[in-house]
Protein backbone atom coordinates (compact mmCIF):
# COMPACT_ATOMS: atom_id res chain seq x y z
CA UNK A 1 0.00 0.00 0.00
CA UNK A 2 2.88 2.37 0.64
CA UNK A 3 4.01 1.79 -2.93
CA UNK A 4 0.51 2.76 -4.08
CA UNK A 5 0.74 5.98 -2.09
CA UNK A 6 4.14 6.75 -3.56
CA UNK A 7 2.77 6.30 -7.09
CA UNK A 8 -0.19 8.57 -6.39
CA UNK A 9 2.16 11.28 -5.11
CA UNK A 10 4.45 10.91 -8.12
CA UNK A 11 1.51 11.28 -10.52
CA UNK A 12 0.03 14.26 -8.70
CA UNK A 13 0.51 17.77 -10.06
CA UNK A 14 -0.94 19.56 -7.03
CA UNK A 15 -1.42 17.68 -3.78
CA UNK A 16 -2.81 18.93 -0.49
CA UNK A 17 -2.17 17.43 2.94
CA UNK A 18 -4.91 17.52 5.58
CA UNK A 19 -3.70 16.58 9.07
CA UNK A 20 -5.29 15.79 12.39
CA UNK A 21 -4.19 14.86 15.89
CA UNK A 22 -2.79 11.47 14.89
CA UNK A 23 0.30 12.95 13.29
CA UNK A 24 1.16 14.81 16.50
CA UNK A 25 0.44 12.10 19.05
CA UNK A 26 3.64 10.50 17.76
CA UNK A 27 5.40 13.63 19.07
CA UNK A 28 3.92 13.11 22.52
CA UNK A 29 1.02 15.54 22.22
CA UNK A 30 -2.18 13.97 23.62
CA UNK A 31 -5.26 14.08 21.45
CA UNK A 32 -8.70 15.21 22.56
CA UNK A 33 -11.15 12.43 21.76
CA UNK A 34 -9.57 9.08 22.54
CA UNK A 35 -9.92 7.33 25.92
CA UNK A 36 -7.52 9.10 28.24
CA UNK A 37 -7.51 12.14 25.98
CA UNK A 38 -7.89 15.72 27.13
CA UNK A 39 -11.69 15.78 26.95
CA UNK A 40 -11.97 12.65 29.12
CA UNK A 41 -10.08 14.46 31.89
CA UNK A 42 -11.45 18.00 31.65
CA UNK A 43 -14.89 19.41 30.97
CA UNK A 44 -15.28 21.41 27.79
CA UNK A 45 -15.32 25.18 28.31
CA UNK A 46 -17.48 26.65 25.58
CA UNK A 47 -16.64 29.97 23.99
CA UNK A 48 -19.63 31.86 25.35
CA UNK A 49 -18.85 30.66 28.88
CA UNK A 50 -15.23 31.77 28.49
CA UNK A 51 -16.39 35.24 27.44
CA UNK A 52 -19.01 35.77 30.13
CA UNK A 53 -17.37 34.08 33.12
CA UNK A 54 -14.20 35.20 34.87
CA UNK A 55 -14.09 31.81 36.64
CA UNK A 56 -14.17 29.97 33.31
CA UNK A 57 -11.33 32.12 32.02
CA UNK A 58 -9.26 31.38 35.11
CA UNK A 59 -9.92 27.66 34.66
CA UNK A 60 -9.00 27.79 30.97
CA UNK A 61 -5.76 29.69 31.57
CA UNK A 62 -4.81 27.38 34.44
CA UNK A 63 -5.26 24.35 32.19
CA UNK A 64 -3.33 25.98 29.39
CA UNK A 65 -0.29 26.78 31.49
CA UNK A 66 -0.41 23.36 33.17
CA UNK A 67 -0.23 21.74 29.74
CA UNK A 68 2.20 24.16 28.16
CA UNK A 69 5.38 22.23 29.07
CA UNK A 70 4.13 19.22 27.06
CA UNK A 71 3.57 21.37 24.00
CA UNK A 72 6.87 23.20 24.36
CA UNK A 73 8.97 20.05 24.57
CA UNK A 74 7.25 18.31 21.64
CA UNK A 75 9.37 18.04 18.50
CA UNK A 76 8.31 17.39 14.91
CA UNK A 77 8.43 13.70 14.06
CA UNK A 78 9.11 11.82 10.83
CA UNK A 79 5.56 12.46 9.64
CA UNK A 80 5.95 16.23 9.97
CA UNK A 81 9.34 16.08 8.27
CA UNK A 82 7.94 14.03 5.39
CA UNK A 83 5.14 16.54 4.84
CA UNK A 84 7.70 19.36 4.90
CA UNK A 85 9.78 17.54 2.29
CA UNK A 86 6.76 17.18 0.01
CA UNK A 87 6.12 20.91 0.29
CA UNK A 88 9.80 21.68 -0.31
CA UNK A 89 9.98 19.64 -3.53
CA UNK A 90 6.80 21.21 -4.86
CA UNK A 91 4.47 18.23 -4.60
CA UNK A 92 2.25 19.67 -1.86
CA UNK A 93 0.84 23.15 -2.32
CA UNK A 94 -0.83 23.62 1.08
CA UNK A 95 -1.01 21.86 4.42
CA UNK A 96 -4.45 22.16 5.99
CA UNK A 97 -4.29 21.21 9.64
CA UNK A 98 -6.75 20.71 12.46
CA UNK A 99 -3.80 20.75 14.86
CA UNK A 100 -2.88 23.76 16.95
CA UNK A 101 0.68 22.82 17.91
CA UNK A 102 2.70 24.60 15.20
CA UNK A 103 4.75 21.47 14.49
CA UNK A 104 4.34 21.70 10.71
CA UNK A 105 6.00 25.11 10.75
CA UNK A 106 8.75 23.88 13.07
CA UNK A 107 9.37 20.98 10.68
CA UNK A 108 10.08 23.45 7.90
CA UNK A 109 6.76 24.12 6.17
CA UNK A 110 6.58 27.86 5.46
CA UNK A 111 3.88 29.49 7.59
CA UNK A 112 2.28 30.83 4.41
CA UNK A 113 1.63 27.25 3.29
CA UNK A 114 0.00 26.10 6.55
CA UNK A 115 -3.73 26.69 6.94
CA UNK A 116 -4.71 26.34 10.60
CA UNK A 117 -8.46 25.82 10.61
CA UNK A 118 -8.64 25.31 14.38
CA UNK A 119 -6.22 28.07 15.31
CA UNK A 120 -2.90 27.95 17.13
CA UNK A 121 -2.09 27.11 20.76
CA UNK A 122 1.35 28.72 20.87
CA UNK A 123 0.15 32.31 21.38
CA UNK A 124 -2.94 34.31 22.37
CA UNK A 125 -5.08 36.97 20.72
CA UNK A 126 -7.38 39.73 21.86
CA UNK A 127 -10.99 38.90 21.03
CA UNK A 128 -11.73 42.59 20.44
CA UNK A 129 -8.86 44.04 18.40
CA UNK A 130 -7.02 40.88 17.37
CA UNK A 131 -3.65 41.90 18.80
CA UNK A 132 -1.27 39.01 19.36
CA UNK A 133 -0.07 38.32 22.92
CA UNK A 134 2.79 35.99 23.85
CA UNK A 135 2.41 33.42 26.60
CA UNK A 136 5.83 34.27 28.00
CA UNK A 137 4.44 37.72 28.83
CA UNK A 138 1.09 36.49 30.12
CA UNK A 139 2.12 33.51 32.27
CA UNK A 140 4.16 35.22 35.01
CA UNK A 141 1.42 37.78 35.67
CA UNK A 142 -1.33 35.17 35.66
CA UNK A 143 0.55 32.82 37.96
CA UNK A 144 1.16 35.66 40.41
CA UNK A 145 -2.34 37.14 40.39
CA UNK A 146 -4.68 34.44 38.99
CA UNK A 147 -6.35 37.24 37.07
CA UNK A 148 -7.22 36.40 33.44
CA UNK A 149 -5.28 38.63 31.03
CA UNK A 150 -6.72 41.62 29.24
CA UNK A 151 -5.41 43.32 26.13
CA UNK A 152 -2.86 46.06 26.75
CA UNK A 153 -4.04 47.83 23.60
CA UNK A 154 -7.82 47.93 24.08
CA UNK A 155 -8.69 46.23 27.36
CA UNK A 156 -10.47 43.36 25.60
CA UNK A 157 -10.55 39.71 26.65
CA UNK A 158 -7.44 37.76 25.70
CA UNK A 159 -7.75 34.11 24.71
CA UNK A 160 -5.52 31.38 23.36
CA UNK A 161 -5.58 31.65 19.55
CA UNK A 162 -7.34 28.30 19.25
CA UNK A 163 -10.93 27.84 18.12
CA UNK A 164 -13.11 26.78 21.04
CA UNK A 165 -16.41 24.94 20.95
CA UNK A 166 -19.09 27.42 20.01
CA UNK A 167 -16.60 29.88 18.52
CA UNK A 168 -16.92 30.83 14.87
CA UNK A 169 -14.50 29.12 12.53
CA UNK A 170 -11.86 31.47 11.09
CA UNK A 171 -13.43 32.74 7.89
CA UNK A 172 -10.24 33.54 5.99
CA UNK A 173 -8.59 30.21 6.80
CA UNK A 174 -11.69 28.21 5.90
CA UNK A 175 -11.95 30.01 2.57
CA UNK A 176 -8.29 29.27 1.84
CA UNK A 177 -8.76 25.64 2.85
CA UNK A 178 -11.81 25.22 0.61
CA UNK A 179 -9.97 26.76 -2.34
CA UNK A 180 -6.99 24.46 -1.78
CA UNK A 181 -9.20 21.38 -1.52
CA UNK A 182 -11.01 22.20 -4.75
CA UNK A 183 -7.79 22.99 -6.63
CA UNK A 184 -5.88 19.80 -5.77
CA UNK A 185 -5.73 16.53 -7.67
CA UNK A 186 -4.71 14.53 -4.59
CA UNK A 187 -5.74 15.07 -0.98
CA UNK A 188 -3.95 13.09 1.71
CA UNK A 189 -5.89 12.99 4.99
CA UNK A 190 -3.31 12.07 7.60
CA UNK A 191 -3.98 11.31 11.26
CA UNK A 192 -7.52 12.63 11.31
CA UNK A 193 -10.60 10.81 12.57
CA UNK A 194 -12.54 12.85 9.99
CA UNK A 195 -15.51 13.41 12.28
CA UNK A 196 -15.10 17.09 13.15
CA UNK A 197 -16.99 19.36 10.78
CA UNK A 198 -16.81 21.64 8.92
CA UNK A 199 -13.11 20.78 8.53
CA UNK A 200 -13.83 17.12 7.77
CA UNK A 201 -15.93 18.23 4.81
CA UNK A 202 -12.79 19.37 2.97
CA UNK A 203 -11.64 15.85 1.93
CA UNK A 204 -15.20 15.15 0.79
CA UNK A 205 -15.21 18.31 -1.33
CA UNK A 206 -11.86 17.40 -2.89
CA UNK A 207 -13.02 13.88 -3.75
CA UNK A 208 -16.29 15.08 -5.25
CA UNK A 209 -14.35 17.57 -7.35
CA UNK A 210 -12.29 14.80 -8.93
CA UNK A 211 -9.25 14.55 -6.66
CA UNK A 212 -7.85 11.26 -5.45
CA UNK A 213 -8.38 10.76 -1.72
CA UNK A 214 -5.89 8.96 0.49
CA UNK A 215 -6.56 8.30 4.17
CA UNK A 216 -3.58 7.42 6.35
CA UNK A 217 -4.65 6.83 9.94
CA UNK A 218 -4.03 4.25 12.62
CA UNK A 219 -7.76 3.50 12.90
CA UNK A 220 -10.61 3.29 10.37
CA UNK A 221 -12.57 6.47 9.66
CA UNK A 222 -16.11 7.19 8.57
CA UNK A 223 -14.84 8.34 5.16
CA UNK A 224 -12.85 5.21 4.31
CA UNK A 225 -15.55 4.14 1.86
CA UNK A 226 -14.90 7.26 -0.23
CA UNK A 227 -11.13 6.92 -0.39
CA UNK A 228 -9.06 5.67 -3.29
CA UNK A 229 -6.51 4.33 -0.83
CA UNK A 230 -6.77 3.62 2.90
CA UNK A 231 -3.70 2.82 4.98
CA UNK A 232 -4.14 1.92 8.64
CA UNK A 233 -0.63 2.22 10.05
CA UNK A 234 1.69 4.37 12.12
CA UNK A 235 1.98 7.72 10.40
CA UNK A 236 5.59 8.80 10.89
CA UNK A 237 7.24 5.53 9.85
CA UNK A 238 4.87 5.13 6.90
CA UNK A 239 5.43 8.61 5.48
CA UNK A 240 9.17 8.36 6.12
CA UNK A 241 9.33 5.27 3.89
CA UNK A 242 7.25 6.86 1.16
CA UNK A 243 9.07 10.18 1.08
CA UNK A 244 12.55 9.03 2.11
CA UNK A 245 13.20 10.98 5.31
CA UNK A 246 14.46 9.95 8.73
Amino acid sequence: MLDDLKRLIERSKRAVVFTGAGISTESGIPDFRSPGGIWSKNRVIYFDEFVRSREARVEAWTRLFDGRPTLRKAEPNAGHRAVARLVDVGKVSEVITQNVDGLHQRAGVPASRVIEVHGNATYAKCLECGQRHEFDDIEPVFQATKEPPVCVACGGIVKSATISFGQSMPEFEMERAAEAALACDLLMAIGSSLVVYPAAGLPIAAKRNGAKLVILNRDPTELDHMADLVINAEIGPSLAKVVGVN
